[in-house]
């Protein structure tokens, strides 16, 4: 989990809390988008403190974390802390339980926001800013327009998504495979002020992104000689590969013809399940991606989905993604309905 410390704030300002989707483009995004809505349209002397959230099978909110005098949560699972002031979230599976929805519908703070039919977050908080705050998103338009293709797999092809030549997928990869844990923070504070291509030609960023593309390139010829797709499913396992992270729209370019993909990708802090569906086959989509894993304690959006499991959980693992695949190869029931909202990831 990304942070950092509270070292230099200055007597009598306000200290804003911001937690944002850890190592995601969006999250990071969306957490500097915020970030100018409230200095532009709320508190332009506020100090910003930020901390990045990952995806476990424990316990996602630990009530001592929200120590700002303002406590925000963007792109990332409600949380029904009297300390939350500010959230914004457009995940169909954004509320843990069933007590977070109604908390959530009960508020009347005019701070927390939720709509699933946004592609990304970014945009959904310049929406949200624009309308209710007069927030100008002249400056981040860009950013907003990148947030949105990435989250919403808008590439007009794989080849795009697959060979990064955009200076976003450029930092987005860096962000995501990179070893820097303080890298999105320092992205956040970037992107508040520079634009997209002047970050990625920084020494920051460019010094790490050809080894980084690289090692995407060898991910896609492991994918390439050891996935299998049957029935339009695209199954491989990373276990052992020393890979926690791949390009996720890799199997759409070695597979065009499959509808989904279903992974295995095990990390330090936990096994993930990774499901995605083909954003340039989108007639033969048929199931609710977020819903399957919800039944297993995932989430994400109806074209996207990950389960995160305890660390070492491969066993787990292999039986859900068996499970899933077959669902995935059987037609859904009349009453289940289609996956029609936008793709993103989680």
């Amino acid at each position: 989990m990304a942070s950092n410390p509270d070292q230099g704030k200055k007597p009598g300002r306000m200290k804003i809390r911001v937690f944002f989707h850890d190592r995601c483009f969006d999250g990071v995004a969306s957490a500097a988008t915020f970030t100018r809505l409230y200095q532009t349209c709320i508190d332009s002397k506020a100090e910003f403190f930020y901390t990045g959230l990952a995806h476990r099978a424990s316990q996602l909110f630990d009530e001592k974390l929200f120590d700002g005098d303002e406590n925000a949560i963007v792109d990332f699972k409600y949380c029904n802390s009297p300390r939350l002031t500010w959230w914004f979230d457009h995940h169909q599976s954004a509320f843990l339980t069933e007590e977070d929805a109604v908390h959530f519908r009960n508020d009347r703070s005019g701070k927390k926001f939720y709509d699933p039919d946004f592609r990304s977050c970014t945009k959904f908080i310049a929406t949200v800013g624009r309308k209710k705050f007069g927030f100008d998103t002249s400056a981040l338009d860009d950013l907003i327009h990148w947030a949105d293709v990435v989250d919403g797999a808008l590439f007009p092809d794989a080849e795009t998504a697959v060979q990064m030549k955009a200076p976003a997928l450029q930092l987005a990869l860096a962000m995501e495979a990179g070893s820097e844990d303080d890298l999105p923070l320092w992205l956040i504070s970037q992107i508040a002020s520079r634009s997209l291509p002047e970050i990625a030609a920084d020494k920051k960023i460019a010094g790490q992104f050809q080894p980084l593309f690289e090692s995407h390139l060898r991910s896609l010829d492991y994918i390439r000689q050891n996935a299998h797709c049957d029935q339009g499913v695209v199954f491989f396992d990373l276990t052992g590969q020393d890979m926690e992270v791949y390009n996720k729209f890799g199997p759409y370019y070695l597979f065009p013809e499959c509808v989904y993909t279903v992974s295995i990708c095990p990390s330090s802090f936990r096994t993930k399940i990774s499901i995605g569906s083909n954003p340039w086959n989108r007639a033969a989509v048929q199931h609710n991606l977020a819903t399957i894993c919800e039944r297993y304690g995932g989430g994400g959006h109806p074209r996207v989905g990950a389960i995160s499991l305890d660390p070492g959980s491969l066993e787990q693992a292999r039986q859900i993604t068996r499970e899933i695949v077959a669902e995935l190869k059987t037609p859904p029931s009349p009453e289940t309905p289609p996956a029609t909202r936008p793709s993103g990831s989680r």
